[in-house]
């Protein structure tokens, strides 16, 4: 087994040794990032073969992922320890934040052995900083205009660095932001809640700076950040009391304007695939996407699945297949007929929560073709039927690619025909890409209910 260790104040150094020299923009190489977001991801470092491997729990879950190895030498080599230590743990081996460059390095020296993921809600935004500090031209009006307003209404209003000195403020207006949030107490709130106070407590020690803007004595708005690499900024925190029409973006444009002008690229990190951040960070014309990839090897269970699917969708690319195995598959909720220790029919309950509570979508129903005609199917939905019944779930649903399969459906006791809207928080598409508008029918499994004109699901991470 490898020689991790946890990450300690200690270890900035040595860290950003590896992270400050190589011209990365991944805002998780932050050495700030990686310290105050320790505990909630339990992440740790090593020196491996020349590389600096950070370990940590993916979403601060139960899976062990390993960030991008940041050195020099044999790249593959680095990689073929982490196999090791992945199989070790019994974990397949999950690789976050690779580059372009990282990912086909990976391609080249391990040929079909990952399968690959690229999510456009880890995407990082990255930003010149003149166009932050100067806003000029016809795409900025919005924001001068947002600005000319906050300065007609606080001609009395001023920035200052932030300090030791701004602090207290600053934990007061976040602890008013959360106020207003039900108290942060989801885990991602409640986790970047921790994060920020971590800074604070150590704001000189991590290489921080930040800003902030008074209306008189009354602070409204702060941020801080911490350098990436010699030309690059990354903003790691943003606030401000929205009562004060324009607090945000006079923030943004007075700190891109006091910093130091060696930084070229602010990094204003990702947008959690949230519809109202993604348009805020749209609305400053990013210089580019930072993309993000995350590789895997993918599991026996996990390939038999993208087997299957391969054979009967053979209209969706294999990306698709890809993202739907990294993202969305769990062991748990992909139920199985096997032949001779292969498997010839699936199906995948994935739990949406909707109004009416939990209701598993029938995802992904397939059955070789040779292997047709002798009921596995329907098996296996009188399996999903009575799981869901047993985790007292109140319907499942699916969407009939064919009016056949509506039939088929029809006889196993599905009702309805309602459109569905679904929300993932990671734009994959659970629709069948068959019809216009996705229609489900439904397996009641206590009293039906009178549904809306359309439902909205959201999936259950």
């Amino acid at each position: 087994m490898l020689e991790f260790r946890p990450i300690t104040l200690t270890d900035r150094a040595r860290i950003e040794h590896y992270t400050m020299q190589r011209g990365l923009y991944n805002c998780d190489l932050s050495f700030a990032n990686i310290y105050c977001w320790r505990h909630f991801y339990s992440t740790a470092w090593a020196e491996v073969e020349g590389f600096l491997v950070i370990r940590f729990q993916i979403d601060g879950g139960s899976a062990t992922g390993y960030m991008q190895p940041i050195g020099e030498g044999d790249f593959g080599r680095v990689i073929r320890r982490l196999m090791q230590e992945a199989e070790a743990m019994n974990e397949p081996l999950r690789l976050i934040g690779l580059n372009d460059e990282a990912k086909q390095a990976l391609q080249e020296r391990f040929p079909k052995r990952f399968i690959f993921d690229d999510n456009r809600a880890t995407h990082d935004y990255l930003y010149r900083r003149e166009d932050l500090s100067r806003l000029q031209g016809k795409n900025y009006q919005p924001k001068r205009n947002h600005i000319n307003r906050f300065v007609g209404n606080y001609p009395d209003y001023r920035y200052e660095p932030l300090t030791e000195a701004n602090i207290a403020e600053c934990i007061r207006l976040e602890q008013e932001w959360c106020r207003h949030r039900n108290g942060c107490t989801g885990e991602g709130l409640s986790a970047e809640r921790t994060a920020i106070h971590e800074a604070f407590a150590h704001f000189e020690a991590l290489g921080l700076q930040g800003g902030c803007i008074y209306v008189g004595d009354q602070l409204v708005a702060f941020t801080y950040g911490s350098a990436l690499n010699d030309h690059t900024f990354d903003i790691h925190v943003e606030k401000a009391d929205t009562r004060y029409e324009g607090a945000f973006t006079i923030i943004n444009r007075r700190f891109a304007e006091q910093l130091d002008e060696r930084f070229t690229l602010l990094n204003r990190e990702e947008d959690l695939g949230l519809e109202g951040l993604r348009k805020a960070k749209l609305s400053y014309y990013p210089a580019f996407l930072q993309p993000k990839h995350r590789a895997e090897i993918p599991t026996l269970r996990q390939c038999a699945c993208r087997r299957l699917w391969r054979a009967c969708f053979p209209q969706d690319e294999e990306s698709f297949i890809e993202q739907f195995l990294i993202r969305h598959y769990r062991d748990e909720q992909m139920i199985t007929h096997e032949e001779e220790g292969k498997v010839v029919a699936m199906l995948h309950t994935i739990p949406f929560s909707t109004a009416w509570g939990t209701m598993r979508y029938i995802y992904g129903v397939a059955t070789l073709p040779e292997y047709r005609g002798r009921g596995y199917a329907t098996q296996l939905l009188h399996r999903a039927i009575e799981l869901s019944r047993t985790a007292g779930d109140t319907a499942l649903f699916l969407i009939p690619a064919t009016e056949q399969l509506r039939t088929l459906y029809d006889r196993e006791g599905f009702t309805g025909d309602h459109p569905v809207h679904f929300t993932t928080g990671d734009d994959f598409d659970f629709s069948t890409g068959f019809t216009e508008r996705d229609r489900a029918m439904f397996y009641w499994l206590g009293e039906p209910q009178e549904l809306p004109e359309s439902l909205h699901a959201d999936l259950i991470r």
